[in-house]
């Protein structure tokens, strides 16, 4: 029997809140139920971290558990689920993955999707693209006996971020293996190498995931919405990343030509690669 070609694989990574939405995802239903505007909510967030000398992930979570008891506002992992569904999620995101993903088979890839935020991954499991994910990262709540978050179990900051990228590249998907994740690999023995990843974000809370893509071979994209051009254009003159584009992700939308053209120089690279290899291989058999 014929040996199945194992295709090349392409990771693109995104942050969530207004990178695939357009703002953070507590704000859509989550922050209006407690009776809060935004504004209030991050303020106050701010407020514990800089009082308490806490990191500003574990603030915005310990202030979710607080005012949702306050105000009696269920909060299991169901409910943060069905938060999920009133996501709005930025002009064609819904179909951008089947697309992307057909692009890639065309070219003899294998495209993966992953999620690295420091939004909730409760609220990410809950909206209509999480089944395009092959993993997402992300903060998690641990809940108690009665099913209600009641202390952080996961927290994903702007530069843990950047282990998950190590894990995507040697396929060490899982967060409790850290002894294979620390281990040495090869570049040629990773399961995604790391010219082979696209990072996009849309700010300077991306920058420590854009760096470490770009730096080692893969290319990092910033997101900008309308009126919003200064901090993408800041990260693409400091040579944070490669492309700035607007966060649109319809049908030739210039982010998905963009995209499209560093899947193709991938797959070139890689075809090199292993002509190279082979080449190398049949002097050794000589």
């Amino acid at each position: 029997m014929e040996e199945k070609k194992v295709l090349p694989k392409v990771a693109l990574m995104y942050d969530f809140d207004k990178t695939l939405c357009g703002k953070d995802m507590q704000e859509y239903s989550f922050i209006p139920s407690v009776g809060m505007s935004s504004e209030e909510f991050w303020d106050e967030a701010n407020r514990i971290s800089v009082k308490s000398n806490m990191d500003r992930i574990l603030a915005y979570m310990l202030l979710m558990i607080k005012v949702a008891k306050k105000n009696e506002v269920e909060i299991t992992k169901e409910s943060f689920n069905k938060l999920g569904k009133d996501v709005v999620l930025l002009k064609g995101v819904k179909t951008w993955f089947k697309r992307i993903n057909e692009y890639g088979k065309s070219l003899g890839v294998e495209v993966e999707h992953y999620i690295i935020s420091s939004g909730l991954a409760e609220i990410i499991n809950g909206t209509p693209i999480a089944k395009e994910f092959k993993k997402v990262y992300a903060c998690e709540f641990h809940y108690n006996n009665s099913g209600n978050a009641d202390w952080p179990q996961q927290v994903v900051n702007y530069t843990t971020k950047t282990q998950f990228i190590f894990r995507i590249s040697k396929g060490v998907l899982d967060t409790m293996d850290d002894k294979r994740l620390n281990s040495y690999t090869r570049e040629s023995e990773r399961t995604i190498p790391y010219r082979n990843m696209i990072y996009i974000g849309d700010g300077l809370t991306d920058v420590p995931c854009m760096t470490v893509v770009k730096d080692r071979g893969g290319e990092s994209i910033a997101i900008y919405h309308r009126g919003e051009k200064q901090v993408a254009k800041k990260l693409l003159k400091e040579n944070r990343v490669t492309f700035m584009c607007k966060a649109d992700y319809s049908q030739g939308s210039e982010l998905e030509e963009i995209v499209k053209k560093i899947i193709n120089k991938m797959a070139i690279v890689d075809e090199l690669i292993n002509l190279h290899q082979e080449q190398i291989d049949k002097i050794n058999e000589k």
